[in-house]
């Protein structure tokens, strides 16, 4: 049989792989080892089915969508913010059991391919040295599937669970860039020696990094992209798109699609606001395309070649398990590791599935290489199998024997509070407001500098003169009004009407609150430039901006950003939408740090009136339900230490989408508050920023609080 229908080939990979992954379910097998199973009997080795021609030509391009899938999905797990506090421990763990399995696989391949003469009779000790670095290179990979839906099911919790999952994120990634450095090495030895070995692995550096560059261009599109989309089907087709794309521009420049891929995961997950709809939109995409990627696989299995490399299969498969264990509990020890990480973790590592295969894929495309593959394939399949046996159960037994599998407790969720509509009516100009109906403040007895506030525009005045009001109540200060006029403006005479409105508006809407406003006139070519000067000149302890209608989104965020890189004070930038109430305030946080930078906000408003201010941490999709709880109870303490007010509901949230998230949970708030991002220039462009985000699409008034310049 030289070739087969592709429909029908393909109706007999999913049906066969799924009911060979069901039976084998029954026996408590992996499901990947069912498809592996399913390829071998509709191979070669079996009844011949789907002949590998067919595979070769037709079925060829699934195989590299499942490879970009893959390498995508392990981007997600390299999250900066979750690897940062254990970065040092996670790190030296991760190369000791890299290096543990590399070496010994190494070692043990190379002695028994020439003990047991594999390979062809004119192979040399450089040809034996090839194999044995290839099989080095693939056998680094692990299997985050596995393993984390091992943890995910009995919801692990504890040092082991979190360093496990730290050590599998970052494993796969340099086990794509080893496999790319051992891959130049090779060329370079089967090249009868053309070259150096620098030469080589320049070469690879430099692949290496256009396959960064190109997968971080890729995933910034991808955000950018899916940013203006709501539909997840819509966001699904343009992110495997772009991302197909991706892969098939690093194979015209020769770089690394699985790099590519990884890169732009990682991009998505690293930027500020978060949004990983796209992974799950991918979720459901997935299944059919893994269970023709590993029946595939399992085609590519010839038992013949199996009967003459099953001793190196094994030998693969063993020196692997014990480079892994061996080299966790190695740098486990060396950074002092609790005592269950450095006995169970490298357990928990056995597994090896997805990005394994891939790799020897990727090694039998290889023309120069072609010759490998036929012995690399099996032995790799065969530990792929072992390791899917057995490793779900070592990871299992792993976890229970730290003792991180926690008792099932019930959530007590907190009550949620009761709101009552307001009643609302338009100012007379500009911003709507609810008219000021609290207690009046009291004007400070010894002043403690301003709260100043631009008054350029009859629009946002009275508005930015009731929430400067509030804050100079908090400070003990004064608010300041502060209009920017230009030397052609400032021409000697009675000021115009449209000055004295906006002044008088101003006036009004502060003396409602009890507050005396104080006012000055800044001469200033440059309007960031003339609130610096006055906030220097009065001792400003808080500059607070409005949107002015004179100025293009572009000018004023120009203003805003020489503002506040260089105040002495806490800048606060107000983007007012529909009628103004600060009854009920949402502070969205994404961990308790950035509390400390919205802190005076809250507070000046929890004692300006009957406020109802819910704190919201934003957590990553994975966390348990014990961290939440965790998370609510910290945000509770903060509150009863720093803010004076009774009225504060703490709750945290897992979740995907961090703009999506705020964004419905402020449709039940009057008011956002958030912090800005500690970030500039490159870090600002490929980080982004979750309050910018939430600015862009929020129908509520948002504060963003921006820190003084230090």
């Amino acid at each position: 049989m030289d070739q087969l229908n592709i429909t029908l080939s393909l109706a007999l990979l999913l049906s066969i792989g799924f009911l060979a992954a069901k039976a084998g379910n029954l026996i408590k097998l992996p499901s990947v080892t069912g498809y592996i199973f399913a390829g071998l009997l509709m191979g070669p080795s079996g009844f011949h089915l789907v002949p590998a021609e067919t595979v070769g030509h037709q079925l060829n391009h699934f195989t590299q969508i499942a490879l970009m899938l893959i390498s995508f999905g392990i981007g997600e797990h390299l999250e900066i913010k979750r690897l940062k506090s254990t970065a040092k421990s996670v790190g030296i763990i991760g190369l000791g059991e890299i290096f543990g399995a590399f070496i010994l696989v190494f070692i043990g391949a190379f002695l028994v391919a020439q003990l047991s003469k594999v390979g062809l009779s004119s192979w040399q000790i450089t040809e034996y040295a090839v194999l044995a670095l290839l099989l080095g290179a693939v056998s680094v990979a692990t299997a985050p599937a596995t393993t984390l839906h091992v943890i995910r099911e009995l919801r692990a919790v504890g040092p082991l669970t979190t360093t496990l999952m730290a050590v599998v994120a970052i494993d796969n990634g340099l086990a794509i860039m080893m496999f790319g450095v051992a891959v130049s090495i090779a060329h370079h030895l089967m090249a009868a020696g053309n070259g150096s070995i620098t030469t080589a692995i320049a070469a690879s550096l430099m692949e290496i990094g256009g396959s960064l560059v190109l997968g971080i261009t890729a995933g910034l599109t991808i955000d950018f992209v899916n940013s203006k989309l709501k539909n997840q089907g819509e966001m699904l087709t343009a992110g495997l798109a772009i991302l197909l794309l991706c892969g098939e521009v690093a194979h015209f420049f020769n770089f690394s699609p699985l790099l590519a891929g990884m890169a732009a995961g990682f991009t998505i997950v690293n930027r500020d606001h978060r949004d990983l709809r796209l992974f799950r939109a991918l979720n459901s995409f997935e299944p059919p395309i893994y269970v023709l990627f590993f029946t595939i696989a399992g085609i590519h299995l010839d038992l013949k070649t199996l009967a003459v490399t099953g001793v190196l299969g094994f030998t693969y498969f063993l020196c692997r398990a014990i480079g892994k264990i061996a080299g966790a509990g190695v740098g486990a020890k060396l950074t002092a590791s609790p005592q269950a990480v450095e006995r169970y973790l490298g357990m928990a590592l056995v597994p090896q599935a997805g990005v394994a295969i891939g790799l020897i894929f990727l090694i039998s495309n290889d023309e120069a290489l072609r010759d490998f593959a036929s012995i690399i394939t099996p032995v790799v399949l065969s530990g792929v199998v072992l390791s899917e046996l057995l490793g779900p159960i070592l990871a299992k037994q792993a976890v229970s024997l730290a003792k991180e599998i926690p008792v099932p407790s019930k959530n007590n969720d907190l009550a949620a509070l009761s709101l009552d509509n307001q009643e609302s009516s338009p100012a007379p100009t500009g911003v709507p407001m609810v008219p000021w109906t609290w207690k009046k403040l009291v004007p400070p007895y010894t002043q403690d500098g301003v709260v100043i506030f631009g008054a350029n525009h009859i629009a946002t005045t009275r508005a930015l003169a009731r929430m400067a009001a509030i804050f100079a109540n908090y400070y003990g200060a004064y608010p300041m009004a502060v209009r920017i006029v230009s030397a052609e403006d400032n021409k000697p005479g009675a000021p115009d009407k449209k000055d004295i409105d906006i002044i008088m508006t101003a006036k009004t809407e502060t003396a409602t609150m009890g507050m005396e406003l104080y006012t000055v006139t800044q001469q200033s070519d440059d309007t960031a430039l003339g609130i610096l000067a006055t906030a220097r000149q009065n001792r400003a302890r808080g500059i607070v901006l409005g949107h002015c209608q004179k100025m293009t989104p572009a000018v004023f965020q120009k203003v805003i950003g020489e503002v506040a890189s260089q105040a002495p004070c806490p800048t606060i930038v107000i983007k007012f939408t529909g009628i103004l109430h600060t009854e009920r305030i949402l502070v969205p946080v994404i961990n308790i740090h950035e509390l400390h930078s919205v802190k005076d906000a809250v507070g000046a408003l929890a004692i300006a009136g009957q406020h109802q201010i819910t704190l919201l941490q934003l957590l990553p999709s994975y966390e348990t339900e014990t961290a939440i709880l965790k998370a609510e109870k910290n945000l509770q303490r903060w509150a009863e230490q720093e803010i004076s007010c009774k009225v504060i509901q703490c709750r945290a949230i897992a979740t995907d989408a961090r703009q999506e998230t705020i964004t419905d949970e402020a449709e039940n708030h009057d008011l956002v508050i958030m912090a800005a991002p500690r970030m500039h220039g490159f870090q600002r462009l490929f980080f982004g920023s979750l309050a910018h985000a939430v600015a862009s699409k929020c129908d509520k008034t948002l504060i963003t609080v921006y820190p003084p310049a230090t």
